[in-house]
C-alpha cells in the first residue's frame, strides 16, 4: 500500500530541515552499521548534547553534493543502550531545539519565541505539502511547457526548514492565487491621478503604454480620466492596500480610484508574485501581503530602479547576440505612486517580457522543477527527459546523461561566466531563477530571469557606469569580485549545478564522482581560455577548500527577513568543496595504485 500523503509530506519535512542541519549546524558522524530491524545500511549519527539524545538516520540515497535522502529514523537516550524507532516529525523537533541550544539564537529572552515561531512554520509547510500532494495524486501525469513546470513544485526549496510555509495566504485563497492549484485571475486596476506616478522604461515605449497592454483589449473599457494613469495590481496586494492610510488618503481626495477587474486571466509563476497569460507580452512581478519561505514578497523601489539601469546595460552589450543559447528576461518597466513619507507605497509593479508565448512556452522549464524529487511512484522530470532521448537501457542512459549535462553547461555555465568574465555582470542564477529550453528532451537554451539577482563588480565600475551611469546610484548593486565569487559559486554551482548532478544521482541515471569530473574538466578549460574575472571565479571553484552556501537554516534560527537585511553577507557560511574532495580522492587513489 503507497504511503499516504501525510507521511510523503511529513517524510519531506524531515528531509529538508535535517539537510540543513547537516550542512550548516553538525555534520554528523558517518556510520554503516546493521540494527535489529534491519539489514546493514549507511547511516549519519547525530548527538544532541542538550536533549540528551542520539538520532541516528538511514541514508537511502547518499549525495556528494546535494540533499541526502533519508529512510528510517531511530533515537536513544545518550545513558541507554537501546535504539527505538522515532517518527520524522518527532526527530525533527528534536533536531530544532539542538540547533537553537548551538546558536546564539539559543540564548535571550526571546529564544523560546523563535523556537516555537519556527516549530509552527515548519508545520504549517508541512501541512501545505500534505495538501498539495493529494492535489497531485488526483490529478493527471505531469504536464510540459512553462507553467506546467512552474505549477510543479510540491516539495519546494529541498534545503530549506519550511519550504512550503506561506504565512497570509488561506487555502481559500490559494486555490486562485497559487500556482500549484493551477488558478486564473485577472488583475484589479487603480486609475491614478498622473501626478503620483513615478514609472520608467528601457524600451521605447513608456511604462504607462506598456500597463495597457499587459490588460489587453480590456484596457479600452478602463474609463480613464484625461490625468490618469491606470496601475494593474495582484488583487491580493489591492485588497490590502485598500486597508493603508496612505491609499485611504488618496482615494478620499479623489486622487486615486479603483476601477475593476480587467484584461486577460493571469496565472501565478512558481514565486506566487510574478503573473503570467499566455496571450500577454509582458510577466508582472508585484508586491505581495505574504511572507514566503523567510521574506515578505516586497518589491523594493532600488530593485524597479536596478531593472531598468539593467535592462539598458545588456542592451548596450550586445551579449545576448554573441550567446544566442542564453536570453536573460529583462524587466524594462516599472510603474509605482509616489508617497512622500515612505520610500515603497506598495503599488510597486514590474513588467518583465514574456518570450514564453505563440507555442515558444512548450518544453521550457524551470531548473527546480526538473531537479524537484518525483512525486511517490513517478519519476522525476530529469529522469524523464533521459528516458525520453535514450530508450536504450541503463549503460546507454549513463551516456546520454554525460551528453545532457555537458549541453546543459553550455547553456548555463559557459554563458553566465562569460558574462561576468566579459562584462562584470554576476547573476544570482539559483535553480528557481534559471530555466531550460528541453523541448527535443536535450537542453538547447537558457534563460535567467528576476531584476533583484544582480551584482556588479566594483573593479568594472568605470566601464559599467559610463554605459549607464544610474547603477552607481542605486543601493547594493556594486559589490567586491571577491564576494561576486563566493556568491556566484553558491547560486550558479551549489544551488543550480549541483542539484543537476544530485538529481542524475538519485535517479541513478549517472554517477555523480563522474559529473563532478565532467564539471571540473570544464571549469579547467574555461580557465584557461578566459583571462579575467572568469578565470578568477573558475579557479576559485576548482581550487577552494570551501564553497559558499546559503545559510536558510541559520537565517530562519533568527526570525530574520533575509530581503531586508541589508547587502545580504550573514545569510551565507562555507561548506567543503566537493570538487576538492573529489580530486583529494582522485590523489589518494593514483598514489595507492602506484
Amino acid at each position: 500500500m503507497p504511503p499516504s500523503s501525510q507521511a510523503v509530506a511529513e517524510a519531506a519535512a524531515f528531509r529538508s530541515f535535517a539537510n540543513g542541519y547537516l550542512r550548516e549546524i553538525d555534520p554528523g558522524i558517518r556510520i554503516r552499521h546493521a540494527l535489529t530491524d534491519g539489514p546493514p545500511a549507511p547511516c549519519i549519527e547525530w548527538n544532541l548534547r542538550s536533549r540528551r539524545l542520539a538520532i541516528r538516520a538511514e541514508i537511502l540515497s547518499p549525495s556528494l553534493c546535494g540533499a541526502q535522502a533519508f529512510g528510517r529514523l531511530w533515537t536513544r537516550h545518550l545513558h541507554e543502550p537501546r535504539w527505538r524507532p522515532v517518527a520524522p516529525m518527532r526527530a525533527l523537533q528534536e533536531l530544532l531545539g539542538e540547533a537553537y541550544a548551538r546558536t546564539d539564537e539559543g540564548r535571550g529572552d526571546t529564544a523560546r519565541e523563535r523556537e516555537l515561531e519556527l516549530l509552527g512554520r515548519v508545520l504549517d509547510s508541512y501541512r501545505e505539502t500534505a495538501r498539495l500532494l493529494d492535489l497531485a495524486e488526483r490529478g493527471a501525469e505531469a504536464e510540459t511547457g512553462f507553467i506546467a513546470a512552474e505549477r510543479a513544485l510540491v516539495f519546494g526549496h529541498w534545503l530549506h526548514p519550511t519550504p512550503k510555509s506561506r504565512q497570509g495566504l488561506t487555502t481559500w485563497q490559494a486555490r486562485a492565487y497559487a500556482p500549484e492549484e493551477g488558478g486564473t485571475f485577472q488583475l484589479a486596476v487603480f486609475g491614478a491621478e498622473a501626478s503620483l506616478v513615478r514609472h520608467d522604461s528601457a524600451v521605447a515605449r513608456a511604462a504607462p503604454d506598456l500597463a495597457l497592454d499587459l490588460l489587453g483589449p480590456d484596457a479600452a473599457k478602463l474609463g480613464l480620466r484625461a490625468d490618469e494613469i491606470a496601475l494593474p495590481m495582484h488583487p491580493l496586494q489591492a485588497e490590502a492596500l485598500m486597508l493603508e492610510p496612505h491609499v485611504a488618503a488618496w482615494v478620499e481626495a479623489g486622487r486615486l480610484r479603483r476601477l475593476g477587474a480587467f484584461g486577460p486571466r493571469f496565472t501565478a509563476t512558481s514565486s506566487l508574485r510574478t503573473v503570467y497569460a499566455a496571450e500577454s507580452p509582458w510577466m508582472a512581478k508585484f508586491s505581495l501581503p505574504v511572507t514566503l519561505t523567510n521574506s515578505l514578497r516586497v518589491n523594493r523601489f532600488a530593485e524597479l530602479k536596478a531593472g531598468v539601469a539593467m535592462a539598458r546595460l545588456l542592451a548596450k552589450s550586445e551579449f545576448g547576440t554573441r550567446h544566442p543559447n542564453f536570453q536573460i528576461l529583462a524587466d524594462p518597466a516599472y510603474l509605482t505612486l509616489h508617497s512622500p513619507d515612505r520610500e515603497e507605497s506598495g503599488f510597486e509593479t514590474v513588467l518583465r517580457e514574456n518570450p514564453f508565448r505563440d507555442g515558444a512556452e512548450r518544453g521550457v522549464a524551470t531548473l527546480a522543477a526538473l531537479t524537484a524529487e518525483p512525486l511517490p511512484g513517478r519519476l522525476s522530470r530529469l529522469e524523464a527527459l533521459l528516458r525520453q532521448v535514450c530508450p536504450e537501457g541503463s549503460a546507454a542512459r549513463a551516456q546520454a546523461a554525460r551528453t545532457w549535462f555537458a549541453r546543459y553547461l553550455d547553456c548555463m555555465l559557459e554563458p553566465v561566466v562569460a558574462l561576468y568574465d566579459g562584462h562584470g555582470i554576476a547573476l544570482e542564477a539559483h535553480q528557481q531563477n534559471a530555466l531550460l529550453d528541453v523541448a527535443s528532451g536535450w537542453p538547447e537554451r537558457g534563460f535567467y530571469r528576476d531584476n533583484q539577482g544582480f551584482y556588479l563588480s566594483e573593479s568594472a565600475r568605470p566601464r559599467l557606469l559610463r554605459d549607464a551611469p544610474e547603477t552607481g546610484a542605486i543601493a547594493s548593486l556594486y559589490f567586491p569580485d571577491g564576494e561576486i565569487r563566493r556568491r556566484l559559486a553558491y547560486y550558479l554551482v551549489v544551488n543550480q549545478i549541483f542539484s543537476v548532478i544530485a538529481r542524475m544521482g538519485h535517479d541513478g541515471v549517472a554517477r555523480e564522482e563522474t559529473l563532478l569530473d565532467d564539471l571540473a574538466r570544464r571549469l579547467e578549460a574555461m580557465a584557461r581560455r578566459m583571462t579575467g574575472a572568469g578565470r578568477a571565479f573558475a579557479r576559485s571553484v576548482l581550487d577552494g577548500p570551501t564553497l559558499c552556501t546559503k545559510a536558510n537554516l541559520r537565517v530562519r534560527l533568527s526570525d530574520r527577513d533575509e530581503l531586508a537585511s541589508g547587502d545580504g553577507t550573514g545569510n551565507y557560511i562555507d561548506m567543503p568543496n566537493p570538487l576538492m574532495l573529489r580530486a583529494a580522492r582522485g590523489e589518494a587513489g593514483h598514489a595507492l595504485a602506484s
